[in-house]
């Protein structure tokens, strides 16, 4: 059994997607933990409700970032993660947190990187008149959404859209292909190597997976 541990801070729509698939499509892959830097992320309900430990770490108890990551990893090493998976998680990780789980974190950002990295991506894309937009499941490495991509998934950028439009339209495919490239790890499918991603053993392109979306 692959052990899953998820970081949040929010409402945890993609982590509840990822329990979802551990019951139905990755039977060998467990939400074993969740941690969240706020005490009132209804992402640590979703957690209890799936049996898995939900842990609230204040930062507000440690006098620098580094030290709550310290303590962060002390924690999360109990569980003994196969895979670790940001799902919303609103804070900048220190370099050394980054090190440690290297090659075995991953993260979903709002965006077809390496295009429109940090935030607002979404009124980025808009003002900038793109005709979509999309989503980008990828490694974690110490540059800011920089790490090798694995998969992508696009949307339309209608004329209508506003970024509440496009973020429901984003969303949506989040919940799709995050559990999907969570079951590629638990499968011993996916890897990173040399800073490159890797899909049953063949390096994947700048987008990922056959360099093209997964819509």
């Amino acid at each position: 059994m692959k052990s899953i541990v998820v970081l949040v801070s929010g409402n945890g729509t993609n982590l509840q997607a990822i329990i979802d698939a551990c019951d139905s499509k990755m039977p060998n892959g467990r939400v074993t933990a969740v941690f969240s830097n706020k005490a009132d992320a209804y992402a640590l309900e979703r957690a209890k409700k799936a049996n898995a430990a939900a842990i609230f770490v204040d930062p507000k108890a440690f006098d620098t970032r580094d030290a709550f990551d310290r303590s962060l990893m002390e924690q999360i090493d109990e569980y003994a993660p196969d895979l670790i998976i940001l799902a919303g998680y609103m804070r900048i990780l220190s370099a050394e947190f980054v090190r440690h789980y290297m090659g075995k974190m991953i993260n979903i950002h709002p965006s077809l990187l390496p295009k429109y990295p940090g935030l607002n991506t979404y009124q980025r894309a808009i003002l900038a008149g793109d005709e979509e937009h999309g989503t980008s499941v990828h490694f974690v490495t110490e540059q800011l959404d920089g790490g090798p991509v694995i998969l992508q998934a696009r949307v339309p950028i209608d004329d209508d859209d506003t970024i509440e439009s496009l973020t429901r339209k984003v969303q949506q495919q989040e919940h799709r292909i995050y559990p999907l490239v969570a079951q590629w790890f638990v499968e011993d499918r996916v890897e990173m190597r040399d800073g490159k991603a890797y899909l049953d053993g063949e390096q994947l392109g700048i987008h990922g997976y056959k360099g093209h979306s997964a819509r």
